[in-house]
């Protein structure tokens, strides 16, 4: 076998291709199908066992465990399904993946989705150039879809060509008559194998092969295909490098889950080979420890026999050729027998555990900051509603101020990346913060004006009707806050590719302003804490704020004439230095937006 340098850097680009498309694919059901596509999602994975329904149809269907599991944990890095709902999904695709091994034990064939990558991409690219947002974040999602399974189908093509070569696992049959170390050892050399070919399916083929030669028996057969088990979670993980900690999370439950079914069976492991060829024999199959044994008997009995066993060059209707035929589908479908009794044993184990699961991968994989855990939202559930709108209005109060917080923390942040070196590893690193800050609070607005909706639908007093037309208002207000925010970092994107710098007195005037909007919008959110007792003195206090950005604003939009003449910095310096101001005087002007509607529709107490 020839394996090159150009044949590994083929391998490099195909699993380069692979993560690319799951970022694209993730990406674009974020701008896509986010609330559409959460509530289909939320519908099939209601509990644990939908969950783990749908994971096993889903599988069945594409007939790849690996890529359905990737689907999952894109789902997951796009905030469309939480990590409880990805757990039973995953188990539930564990099961499904039995059926391909059923298939191909049965027909010997395997539906190749790869062949259908190229038409997909033909289709998705024109909706690139669509006009409609919605349709070109579709393109995206399918175009993004398309490269991971293209991805993952360079993967197998790049890979060396291991299954065309069993030779090479010649030497593993002196490992064989170990007793239970050699159990042991077979199962890492399922692992390995997975993880290298990226591939249960071939894995399966190959350890047929290796038993059809007589290399290794029945049992050491099952503890490939456990190994296979484990191994073949290596490609979620390798999804999961370009997502975020809880798509992180979602891959580790698959390690997890498949590792811990693993050590039960490795503690019973004979008893349950024993059991599996029961069932075998009881389906009407044969034996399948019967193949090992018959071969090592050709092999040193008719060793001609046996040489030409494998070749193809035996006469046509030869006994011996009959018998290994029959013998091969009998431990083909004990394999089969085996897979699925254990993936069955271990979901009807595991699935009690669900929770348990979460609490132990959180642990594992902590969140290093605040903004890293998945979206979601705190008081408001995406079940059923309450039977009294009223109290539902109180929840989505609550909601709203938890909105107001986390947009406090952009402005902190757009103030942090003026101050941050340009084209540095940290800005990047801010910059993307803040995206991801402004993409969940548009979903939050979203979500947050879709119960109110819901609420209004019940049957409402007067006064509950006026509060949801206002908190409405303070979402959209709230929301565009978000938007001035990364407005700011745009701004200073267009600063670094024009080649401009700020001097001193620019950044020293612009703190003073981030300055006045931050206290502002601290007043603000602490109104939204209790907003159905703001007290008059907190109101005044806004407009003062309010009155004091609107005046630093016109002070500084005439000095910066005169700074541009008198030379105290470039003209095209003065130009980005005035949208900032601009941006956070636009900033002061949606705060004091929301405190007027407090004021005016939700305060019942004044002080």
């Amino acid at each position: 076998m020839n394996y090159s340098f150009l044949d590994f850097l083929g391998l490099l680009g195909a699993v380069g291709l692979f993560l690319y498309g799951m970022k694209v694919m993730s990406e674009g059901l974020q701008k896509a199908a986010g609330d559409r596509l959460r509530n289909i999602l939320s519908v099939m994975t209601r509990n644990r066992f939908t969950g783990t329904l749908t994971g096993f149809l889903i599988t069945a269907l594409i007939q790849s465990s690996s890529a359905s599991t990737v689907m999952v944990v894109s789902f997951v890095n796009a905030g469309l399904m939480t990590l409880a709902q990805s757990i039973a999904v995953i188990m539930g695709a564990n099961v499904g993946t039995t059926f391909t091994a059923w298939v191909i034990a049965l027909f010997g064939f395997k539906v190749n989705i790869s062949a259908f990558v190229l038409p997909l991409i033909g289709l998705s690219v024109p909706l690139l150039f669509s006009h409609k947002s919605r349709t070109k974040s579709m393109g995206e999602f399918l175009v993004g879809f398309a490269f991971l399974f293209m991805g993952l189908d360079l993967i197998s093509q790049y890979v060396p060509d291991l299954q065309s070569n069993p030779e090479m696992f010649a030497f593993l049959e002196r490992y064989a008559s170990m007793g239970y170390a050699s159990v042991l050892i077979f199962l890492a050399v399922g692992i390995l194998l997975t993880m290298v070919i990226q591939s249960s399916a071939a894995t399966f083929a190959i350890t047929l092969i290796m038993c059809s030669k007589g290399w290794i028996d029945f049992p050491l057969s099952c503890a490939l295909v456990l190994g296979s088990n484990i191994g073949t979670t290596i490609t979620p993980l390798l999804a999961s490098m370009s997502g975020n900690v809880a798509a992180k999370r979602a891959a580790i439950c698959h390690l997890l889950f498949n590792l811990l079914g693993t050590v039960w069976v490795m503690c019973v492991f004979y008893p349950f080979v024993d059991l599996n060829v029961w069932l075998t024999e009881t389906l009407g199959q044969g034996n399948p420890e019967s193949l090992a044994g018959y071969v090592k008997h050709i092999e040193l009995t008719q060793p001609e026999i046996y040489n030409h066993l494998f070749d193809n060059s035996l006469p046509e209707g030869h006994e011996v050729a009959l018998k290994v035929a029959t013998l091969q589908q009998s431990v083909s479908i004990g394999l089969s027998v085996f897979h699925t009794v254990f993936n069955l044993i271990n979901l009807g184990i595991m699935i009690w555990f669900t929770n348990l699961y979460v609490r132990i991968v959180e642990r594992m994989v902590p969140a290093k900051t605040k903004e890293d855990e998945e979206f979601q939202l705190k008081f408001i559930s995406g079940g059923g509603m309450l039977s009294a709108s009223e109290l539902n209005i109180a929840q989505a109060e609550k909601e709203i101020y938890v909105f107001a917080e986390r947009v406090e923390r952009m402005i902190d942040m757009a103030k942090q990346l003026m101050h941050t070196k340009a084209d540095s590893d940290e800005w990047s690193q801010l910059y993307s913060r803040l995206e991801k800050y402004e993409d969940i609070s548009d979903r939050m607005e979203i979500e947050i004006a879709h119960y109110l909706n819901r609420c209004s639908e019940g049957r409402l007093s007067n006064d509950g009707k006026l509060k949801i037309a206002a908190m409405l208002r303070i979402v959209g207000e709230i929301e565009s806050i978000a938007d001035c925010c990364l407005g700011a970092g745009k701004i200073l994107i267009r600063k670094q590719q024009g080649g401009v710098h700020f001097n001193q007195e620019i950044y020293d005037n612009i703190d003073v302003m981030f300055s006045h909007v931050a206290k502002a919008m601290a007043n603000m959110v602490a109104l939204l804490r209790n907003i159905e007792h703001t007290r008059e003195s907190e109101v005044i206090k806004s407009y003062n704020f309010e009155r004091e950005i609107n005046n630093y604003r016109n002070q500084l939009r005439t000095a910066n004439i005169e700074n541009i003449n008198n030379k105290h910095y470039e003209y095209q310096a003065g130009i980005y230095y005035m949208d900032l101001i601009s941006d956070l005087e636009k900033t002061g002007d949606y705060i004091i937006n929301v405190v007027d509607t407090v004021r005016e529709q939700l305060r019942h107490n004044a002080a």
